[in-house]
């Protein structure tokens, strides 16, 4: 266990820095706000930003946007402390008058899979800042790490540019590794995993090899490491498997190309019922019943401490913390294409 003042010296730290959780999972019922409160418990641990997902694997368009109108909503009734952001600039904003920054991320194309290219912009432009390919299961774009992946298709391709076009950041966690290298030969902007460990570290699936983490640093991409401990291997406390996950990515491709996207899940009772409901989705649900330990938001001093313990500098940390997220966002993201263009 971590020593308590270390962690409050890490917390201290974190307020002199951007710290950036690129992704957490709400319950996905729209007009249920019963647990938006508990995105305080970011801003208490001292998140700046946080990315929320709108929909995963299955769920169809609909009900992401749904769940977008209903995230916005609570948001914008909640202005003092919340704060939907799709640039660099309200990030900093937000940061500045000590607001929660939040926007979105869709968790896979299949809602995309009837061929509806304009769906991309759509998304972008009510907040979603990156998507995954696929989400453990095969799409109409490419294969999912628990399916027999065909690798990335041409409509996927045609995604992707769109994707280029608007300024969307892709994803390539949950999804099948020849789909991923695909992907990294097509790709022309910085390429992310938003929340996947090393296999090294796990043997799971969902968790990507060193070639891929290398490839991935190829493209000016970030590994964001999450916090379940099924993900992580054996640890002390899923604080220090992320820390030593983040260390593993670092000796192997560099302290630029490490992230954080804990995958947190607020409602485990409805995760539990995910995992047996949809066993499609999720083949061996007995199995992942391990995701029910993880890491929440309460650990991100913890981790800093750890990253301290394991000889990382202040500027080392604040790059893993959200620095990396930073650049790439700064790399791709663009103005929303409802909104006019700055003047030059």
């Amino acid at each position: 266990m971590t020593d308590p003042a270390a962690i409050t010296a890490a917390r201290a730290m974190l307020d002199t820095m951007l710290v950036w959780d690129n992704h957490a999972c709400l319950p996905m019922r729209p007009e249920d706000e019963s647990f938006m409160p508990e995105l305080e418990r970011f801003r208490a641990a001292g998140a700046d930003v946080v990315s929320v997902n709108i929909g995963f694997g299955p769920y169809p368009l609909l009900h992401h946007i749904r769940m977008a109108a209903s995230f916005r909503r609570w948001i914008a009734l909640h202005g003092d402390r919340y704060q939907l952001v799709g640039s660099l600039e309200e990030i900093a904003a937000a940061r500045a008058a000590g607001k929660l920054g939040i926007f979105f991320d869709v968790e896979g194309m299949a809602p995309l899979d009837e061929g509806d290219h304009g769906m991309v912009g759509l998304l972008y432009d009510i907040g979603v800042r990156w998507m995954l390919v696929a989400y453990n299961r095969n799409n109409a774009a490419g294969g999912g790490c628990h399916d027999d992946d065909p690798g990335l298709t041409a409509y996927g391709r045609e995604l992707l540019a769109e994707m280029k076009r608007v300024g969307m950041l892709v994803c390539c966690s949950h999804t099948g590794h020849r789909t991923v290298r695909d992907v990294f030969e097509a790709a022309e902007n910085p390429v992310i995993f938003s929340h996947s460990n090393p296999l090294a570290l796990a043997r799971h699936a969902r968790n990507i090899p060193d070639d891929l983490i290398r490839a991935c640093a190829a493209t000016g991409g970030v590994i964001g490491i999450n916090g379940i401990s099924f993900f992580l291997g054996k640890n002390a406390s899923p604080a220090q498997g992320v820390a030593h996950a983040i260390d593993h990515v670092v000796q192997l491709v560099g302290i630029d190309h490490a992230g954080i996207g804990l995958d947190y899940v607020f409602d485990q009772v409805e995760l539990a019922h995910e995992l047996e409901s949809k066993r499609h989705t999720f083949p061996d649900p007995e199995a992942y019943a391990g995701v029910l330990t993880m890491a929440g938001p309460e650990d991100l001093p913890a981790i800093a401490a750890e990253l301290t313990a394991l000889g990382y500098a202040r500027e080392d940390i604040a790059k893993a913390f959200g620095g990396n997220w930073q650049r790439v966002a700064g790399q791709v993201w663009k103005a929303p294409s409802n909104l006019p263009a700055k003047a030059a």
